[in-house]
């Protein structure tokens, strides 16, 4: 059997799950699907033995980056296509069932969406390829509105072979309301507000510049909302900062890729905010593990090698399991958590499935 069709059908081989045990919790993960993959899966987790159980799929074309709306009845994710049919897409989610109903689309109006971010009145776009960040209403029963194109990024940064057209790479809410956006190219932090009225974003000008080349990707909080950390995929480095009103202070910089591979992914804090942990991928591949110190800097302590192209991963809320995807060894990884040390083990409970770069846990 070909590899393609292999994974396919072990993929779909899912069992059903009835009854939840409640150390179960909902799992969704988003796949690349230009090998077959349908899109969307869902699945039971068991957060007490790190076991997953397969529900269902859904087809969606190159859901890279989805996430849930605040109360979990709706998933909105992208469609990454770097042509005009690129679109976000609002889909219902039965967290009992686990299943999916699809609700509607609204086109991005920017190539390659890459990420996706909602405060319950809006839902925000960071198009790679276009360098833009697009807006969309949600509606009362949790569709999209049409969108409203945003323009935020700029080029100019000294690596001509990626930083020579504009590119945006995340769009996230802090905090306090700010909406604060990663020019890859331009190597700074951006912040916005949403003015509801004139269904705008308002410039709040820059919030941290980033030293020239970094390549900014993916910024998150600390569960206090004091700290904030960015990956940066070209230099490798997480670097911390303090937040306050729209603005980002930096504290430290430090390294993530030690093979200095320019391929850092993605970056999460443990839910008790005692760890941080970060990815990178193209050599080494991996997981960094860094201590945080009382006043939010950062001790690298470990790393944990992992399957091919750690796009991204994610930390269960009981801070138990850290799983990988693993989108060229198309399986994610299941990694056990020491919660005093930070450490990681491979429980060798690999999911198999064919590209994943998303994985959501259900909020609760």
């Amino acid at each position: 059997m070909k590899l393609k069709s292999k994974l396919l059908s072990m993929a779909l081989a899912f069992v059903p799950v009835i009854g939840f045990a409640d150390s179960n919790i909902k799992m969704v993960v988003g796949t690349y699907t230009d090998a077959g993959s349908q899109g969307l899966y869902s699945f039971s987790f068991d957060q007490s033995t790190g076991t997953a159980s397969g529900i269902t799929s859904l087809k969606v074309d190159n859901p890279s980056y989805f996430t849930f709306s605040k109360d979990g009845r709706n998933i909105y994710a992208v469609s990454e296509k770097n042509n005009a049919t690129a679109v976000l897409n609002s889909i219902g989610y039965d967290p009992v069932n686990g299943t999916f109903a699809f609700k509607n689309s609204q086109l991005t109006h920017g190539a390659d969406p890459c990420y996706v971010a909602t405060d319950g009145k809006i839902a925000l776009t960071a198009n790679y390829s276009s360098g833009t960040i697009s807006v969309f209403p949600i509606l009362k029963n949790g569709t999209l509105g049409k969108s409203l194109l945003q323009v935020g990024s700029k080029k100019g940064g000294p690596d001509r072979s990626r930083q020579n057209t504009p590119h945006a790479h995340c769009a996230i809410f802090a905090p306090d309301g700010y909406i604060l956006t990663t020019d890859f190219s331009g190597d700074r932090i951006l912040c916005f507000s949403y003015n509801e009225r004139n269904k705008k974003l308002e410039d709040h000008g820059i919030a941290a510049h980033v030293k020239p080349g970094s390549g900014p990707r993916h910024l998150v909080f600390s569960p206090n909302g004091k700290y904030a950390y960015l990956m940066s995929e070209l230099s490798g480095k997480v670097t911390v900062y303090s937040y306050s009103d729209g603005k980002l202070k930096e504290l430290q910089s430090i390294a993530a890729d030690y093979a200095n591979a320019r391929g850092g992914a993605d970056i999460h804090v443990s839910p008790d905010g005692s760890f941080v942990y970060a990815s990178t991928r193209l050599k080494g591949d991996g997981i960094t593990i860094f201590r945080v110190n009382n006043n939010g800097t950062l001790t690298r302590v470990g790393a944990q090698r992992t399957g091919k192209h750690p796009h991204n991963f994610a930390i269960t809320p009981n801070g138990k399991f850290l799983l990988v995807a693993c989108r060229d060894d198309n399986s994610i990884q299941v990694y056990s958590r020491d919660k005093s040390t930070g450490m990681l083990k491979n429980t060798n409970q690999d999911v198999i499935l064919s590209h994943p770069v998303c994985i959501k846990f259900y909020p609760e």
